[in-house]
């Protein structure tokens, strides 16, 4: 969608969300940012209305199904959505303990129920009136499996698959479905990470990127080409090549986002 005017963003106190809500924000566009802290959130609300936009936000945690499909019944009822970004999600890693049960499982209902939650509740909104755009924040890392962050990986590669099947399911009724695969991003996220972050990208620009590449309605938004290249190789090449050399890999710190 070229314009959007009425857009969600979930995860829109830091990162990726808080860029594109900065980049998006303008006179005329309603805004709707949720995030899990309310300091951050205000932050970002009060630059963005700064710039034009009329800003709306809400604390909430995107596994509450019922509260989040309210939350965005309550947006559409005054302000029909244009596009909705399902980028809320968590990372945590392996450092030299493993990962744990309780962080996989975290992990895994943030980054797949929250998206889907997300989304599910945004068609059922948008179907009627044949008219919307969803936008599902995945990874680089969705398309080959990396021993330092085993249930991330699998989350982004989940959410990635589920997201361009969805668009096929929803082709003809005028919603569009895009998948945003990124690499490095600097984020809170990746802040705390201790390894080299090849073609690491400042946020502003990433958020360029994708919103081009929403406004063209791409199927798959991935970024940067030549590290996708690289993660593609991998995701190619006989598990008994890449295994080992995956397992020299620095590991990521077990800290959540």
């Amino acid at each position: 969608m070229k314009d959007p005017k009425s857009i969600v963003i979930t995860g829109g106190s830091s990162g990726i969300g808080e860029a594109l809500a900065r980049d998006y924000a303008g006179p005329g566009v309603f805004l709707a940012l949720s995030g899990r802290n309310r300091e951050r959130l205000d932050q970002v609300a009060e630059a963005c209305r700064a710039a034009g936009a009329e800003v709306a936000t809400a604390v909430l945690d995107v596994r509450e199904r019922d509260a989040l499909a309210a939350w965005l019944a309550e947006l559409d009822r005054d302000r029909p959505l244009d596009l909705v970004i399902a980028n809320a999600g968590i990372s945590a890693g392996t450092g030299s303990f493993g990962e744990t049960r309780e962080q996989a499982r975290a992990i895994l209902a943030v980054n797949i129920d929250g998206v889907v939650n997300t989304c599910l509740a945004a068609v059922e909104l948008m179907r009627p009136r044949r008219h919307g755009q969803v936008a599902i924040v995945s990874s680089l890392a969705a398309f080959r499996g990396f021993p330092g962050a085993p249930a991330y990986c699998a989350s982004k590669a989940y959410v990635r698959v589920w997201g361009e099947a969805l668009r096929g399911a929803l082709h003809g009724e005028g919603i569009s479905v895009n998948v945003i695969c990124p690499g490095f991003v600097k984020s809170r996220m990746t802040a705390v990470n201790d390894f080299p972050m090849p073609l690491l990208m400042e946020a502003e620009r990433a958020a360029g990127i994708i919103r081009r590449g929403l406004a063209a309605d791409k199927a798959r938004i991935v970024f940067p080409r030549r590290l996708f290249a690289a993660v593609w190789l991998l995701s190619l090449l006989p598990p008994a090549w890449t295994d080992p050399l995956l397992r020299r890999l620095p590991e990521k710190p077990a800290v959540g986002d």
